[in-house]
């Protein structure tokens, strides 16, 4: 098949011309440059994000203690157990990354939620103060606003239906 031709043998982009989504459109068989195609790209991505979203939320930001603007997540209970606890919240956040890795989020950012990750992990594996830590640090949160923030997207464009 030449350069530039997918499956179905319609022409499009070639790998290195700078197409986010190339991953998507390879996997549907269409062609990059047609609106139902990137309609259907753009939905799929959303959708992606959404649930990386719930994710972050579920692992950092659940439960929040009445009468103050503290909030936890199931990282925090999970990381009360010794070394199982971290490492099931380290892969949950590996998820994540793979996840945005297949949306197309450059390597430089993929590095800078991994070192996220490895600092929950490492830091949250501390008896007792990596306890705290984990309350005080959301790792997922924070690498959920990277992807978020290489989509030119913020919280409140994901909450808005569409």
């Amino acid at each position: 098949m030449p350069a530039g031709t997918w499956r179905d043998g319609k022409q499009g982009r070639t790998a290195g011309s700078g197409n986010k989504d190339r991953g998507a459109n390879h996997r549907y068989g269409g062609n990059s440059g047609d609106q139902a195609d990137d309609a259907l790209n753009s939905a799929e991505r959303l959708r992606r994000l959404k649930r990386l979203s719930m994710i972050a939320r579920l692992m950092d930001t659940a439960v929040g203690i009445p009468g103050t603007r503290l909030r936890f997540g199931a990282d925090s209970v999970f990381g009360l157990i010794p070394i199982v606890g971290d490492a099931g919240g380290a892969l949950v956040g590996l998820y994540m990354v793979n996840e945005a890795r297949r949306m197309g989020v450059p390597p430089e950012k993929l590095v800078r939620m991994l070192g996220n990750i490895a600092a929950d992990a490492v830091v949250g594996a501390v008896p007792v103060a990596g306890d705290i830590f984990d309350v005080f640090f959301k790792s997922h949160r924070r690498n959920l606003d990277v992807v978020l923030d290489h989509f030119g997207l913020d919280q409140q464009d994901l909450r808005r239906p569409r």
